[in-house]
């Protein structure tokens, strides 16, 4: 294999990428219906089986020096698959936690807030939402339930299973993300 470095970039010769593609095309051939099958049969979807399938494929091209040396290509696929579906279900647990949250905000803002106070609120939720886009999933969810959920430093490092420490960083580095996003609104002012 040729490999060409660019201005600091890795780049593969036109010799590499034709044995690449063609590894990547024959691992898709023999593996591919398989695959869909084992999803359909994990997920009881054909659509979504489909989906994380070629998701797997793609994880498979972005992981392109591991490629000649797969030994048991069923399971590195399913290792792939499985990694990808637990990053989908986590991401879902995420979304569902915002929508409950915004479901019982816009119940206690009918209650409470005014029109004007209400749009100042959901813009505020929306901002937090943008800033926290820059940390990892354990960050934010450090971050809503110490300051959505009202739970402690302890609390939150048992339901993660991390340090308390730990925490203390995940909530800096939201706060900084947040402090940062701010200063951007600020200079677009």
């Amino acid at each position: 294999m040729i490999i060409i470095i660019i201005c600091g970039f890795l780049v593969l010769s036109p010799i590499a990428v034709n044995k690449t593609s063609l590894l990547v095309d024959q691992l898709y051939r023999s593996h591919q219906s398989w695959l869909h099958q084992w999803l359909r049969q994990k997920l009881g979807n054909t659509d979504q089986a489909a989906d994380l399938v070629q998701d797997t494929f793609i994880k498979l091209l972005q992981t392109r020096d591991e490629l000649f040396g797969i030994k048991e290509p069923r399971a590195y696929l399913t290792s792939i698959a499985k990694n990808l579906l637990i990053d989908q279900v986590r991401r879902k647990r995420i979304e569902q936690a915002y929508l409950d949250g915004l479901s019982q905000m816009e119940y206690m803002l009918d209650a409470v807030a005014s029109p004007e106070e209400q749009m100042q609120i959901i813009q505020a939720i929306n901002q937090l939402c943008k800033s926290l886009e820059g940390v990892s999933e354990k960050a934010q969810q450090a971050f809503i339930l110490h300051y959505l959920e009202g739970y402690t430093h302890k609390e939150i490092a048992e339901r993660l299973s991390v340090s308390t420490k730990m925490i203390q960083k995940y909530l800096a580095s939201c706060l900084i993300q947040c402090y940062q996003n701010r200063q951007d609104m600020d200079a677009c002012i």
